[in-house]
């Protein structure tokens, strides 16, 4: 059987590299890219796959020297991402913020003044008991 770029077949890591790891899919052996092991950074291919595990690939080429590429998260569904739109954000905190645009802006703008105040207070405080002297 020729292996056909697409199909997913499961296949048995026979080594591995720090660059990748190399499969036998039907008694042929091919290269999953570090880069195609998992849809998260992988630093340390070990730490996801071991010698004699049973993966699935998927066939991503066969060149026409018989190099065959493969990919391990190809082969897997993609997980369901949470959208930002997708967030309840007032159950996220258990209460729901009834108060107007400008009540909210209002309280923003009072707590940011707030802070400034402490900000400048503060620095005078360290800038007290330094004089700069102009004979330079």
């Amino acid at each position: 059987m020729t292996l056909q770029t697409g199909s997913i077949l499961e296949g048995t890591v026979v080594n591995i590299t720090n660059f990748g790891a190399f499969v036998e899919v039907d008694g042929k052996t091919g290269l999953v890219h570090i880069s195609e092991v998992s849809d998260t950074f992988v630093k340390n291919i070990r730490d996801y796959l071991k010698e004699k595990d049973k993966v699935k690939v998927k066939v991503i080429s066969v060149d026409d020297n018989g190099k065959i590429s493969l990919s391990i998260k190809q082969a897997t569904p993609p997980k369901k991402s949470v959208r930002p739109a997708d967030i309840d954000w007032n159950q996220e905190k258990g209460k729901v913020n009834t108060a107007s645009f400008e009540d909210r802006l209002s309280k923003f703008l009072k707590e940011s003044d707030e802070k400034v105040q402490e900000l400048k207070k503060h620095q005078d405080s360290r800038n007290r008991g330094y004089k700069r002297s102009s004979n330079y």
